[in-house]
């Protein structure tokens, strides 16, 4: 075995179909990791080629040839170091979600990923066949085996390499973000490090592709699990890792960068969210409707953060019911940010539907429809600015108000993007004050105030609602952990409001379904996460399930 075995992990943030652009920055970034950092080896992501998830875009061969192709690109102009990347593998009519192992023109190996997740985010079994065994490369002395994510959280790959004898697994990744899977991580692959006395390199993507986020965090642990080096959370890395002589294989210590707070790791998955929709998409900047209530201020200060005051538009769109104090805090939070900032009052508009329809609504009392109405106005008044300017809309709905349906469709529903689509009105509330705390830019009393739609005099939230410290968590259990009303009562909820909240969220699927794509920050979030029929006769208390 050589002396010495440096390996770059090439943390990088790729774009689905965009495959020569992807291999460009696979052959920049191996030609640094040989010449910058003095490595024998450099490791990317899962699919690095075509980005993750590349979805339907598999079904199409053209999209199989350009990968391909891809792949001969970087063989033929990357010399002097190896090369370790995924790619899609087309062979004999199957179609295999692959690693391969480059080193001078030659590919010396080929693994074909064995376990493909079929649940949460994850539907692979519908383009890829598993593949049915190890791959080990001698390099420098050292048995190299490849394996692809869900490979270390299932039993049996690391096992068969660890039984012929291999020196390193080298694990490659494209593992979502959300709450806590850091933490997750890093313990399974702890685990198999240990009970198979080997050490492993976990690479892992960074950036985001539509709903998902991939935090990155890449890092390596020795043969007892214990952590040796760990790239930086949300930002793009290349870090090197050198390896000393065996057996077994000592990944010598390096830099561990710390875990982040909950609230610094959500906000920071958020901002990136925003940022590559709206620059991959090639929006020119986004436009949003600033209310002076406390989700429009954290969509706001997100939005800044992620694409620059510069490309952030924000509207206020006052009615008869809004209040002085919140049009003064949108004002006093727009100045603080440093955006361009308009007032659009919808009164004119409001009142011109009021008199068409007069004739329509005649001998009804006011509800609901006369409070959507005014939502719709505002979602008007956005949708031209976006049309106009060329700017995306980013809608401030949170996810409590999404599961019981306190939205309105094409109002304050209609929109490009939702920034805080997954984040549970408590979570805004604790989010917003951190990012106060690194800038007083969301006025103190927005914070304080009791929040209000401001649709009807007087409104208060919780004059529909149960208080959100007791909605959220019934949400969580009932969503998130697919608990039934009966298990969620018996953990001390009052039977009422939790059959009240099932119900809402039951019936308002309809709603979800028509919801602009948002950031997931949860482990099950609407839309890919969780796939509910809106036709159903299937009612929680009937079934009392």
């Amino acid at each position: 075995m050589a002396d010495k075995l440096s390996v770059a992990l090439a943390q990088l943030n790729l774009v689905v179909g965009d495959i020569e652009g992807n291999a460009d920055r696979i052959i920049a970034s191996a030609i640094r990791a040989r010449d910058e950092l003095g490595c024998q080896c450099v490791v990317f992501p899962e699919l690095a080629l075509c980005g993750y998830p590349p979805e339907d875009l598999l079904f199409r061969r053209a999209f199989l040839d350009l990968c391909r192709d891809a792949l001969r690109r970087v063989c033929h102009e990357v010399a002097g170091i190896a090369v370790v990347l995924g790619y899609p593998d087309y062979a004999a009519d199957r179609l295999y979600n692959a690693a391969a192992f480059v080193q001078d023109g030659e590919v010396l190996g080929v693994y074909r990923k064995q376990h493909l997740p079929n649940y949460s985010v994850f539907d692979e079994k519908r383009y890829f066949t598993p593949g049915d065994g190890p791959c080990l490369v001698n390099f420098r002395g050292a048995r190299i085996a490849l394996t692809i994510c869900e490979d270390i959280w299932q039993h049996g790959p690391i096992e068969q390499v660890a039984s012929v004898g291999a020196d390193l697994v080298v694990n490659l990744n494209a593992s979502p973000f959300h709450i806590d899977r850091s933490a997750e991580r890093f313990e399974i692959v702890s685990q198999r490090a240990r009970a198979n006395r080997m050490p492993i390199v976990y690479v892992n993507l960074v950036g985001a592709q539509d709903e998902l986020v991939f935090d990155g965090a890449s890092f390596v642990v020795d043969h007892n699990g214990s952590l040796i080096q760990r790239s930086g959370h949300f930002d793009e890395a290349l870090l090197r890792v050198d390896f000393g002589v065996g057996p077994p294989l000592m990944p010598l210590p390096g830099v561990v960068v710390a875990e982040q707070p909950l609230e610094e790791s959500v906000y920071r998955a958020i901002v990136v969210g925003v940022r590559d929709y709206i620059q991959k998409n090639g929006f020119r900047g986004a436009v949003i409707g600033l209310s002076g209530g406390i989700d429009s201020a954290l969509t706001l200060a997100v939005t800044v953060d992620a694409i620059g005051a510069d490309k952030v538009e924000a509207v206020s769109m006052p009615s008869r019911y809004t209040s002085n104090m919140s049009i003064d805090d949108a004002a006093a939070q727009a100045q603080a940010l440093g955006v361009q900032y308009r007032v659009v009052p919808i009164e004119p508009m409001f009142q011109s539907f009021l008199s068409q329809l007069e004739p329509v609504f005649a001998g009804l009392p006011q509800d609901a429809t006369e409070e959507n109405i005014q939502a719709r106005c505002r979602g008007v008044v956005l949708m031209a600015i976006s049309n106009k300017h060329g700017r995306i809309v980013i809608t401030t709905g949170n996810k409590s108000e999404m599961a019981v349906g306190y939205a309105t469709l094409y109002g304050d529903m209609a929109g490009g993007f939702a920034a805080i689509k997954d984040v549970p009105k408590t979570l805004v509330y604790r989010l917003a004050a951190y990012r106060n705390r690194i800038a007083p830019v969301i006025p103190e009393r927005v914070l304080t105030r009791p929040p209000s739609a401001e649709l009807a005099p007087g409104q208060k939230d919780e004059d529909s609602l149960p208080p959100y410290d007791i909605l959220d968590p019934i949400l969580e259990r009932y969503i998130e952990n697919d608990e039934s009303p009966l298990e969620i009562i018996s953990a001390g909820f009052d039977p009422e409001t939790v059959y009240r909240v099932a119900a809402m969220v039951d019936r308002n699927e309809y709603k979800r379904r028509q919801a602009a794509p948002g950031v997931r920050i949860t482990k099950r979030a609407f839309g890919r996460d969780r796939r509910y029929p809106i036709t159903s006769k299937f009612r929680s208390r009937r079934n009392g399930a």
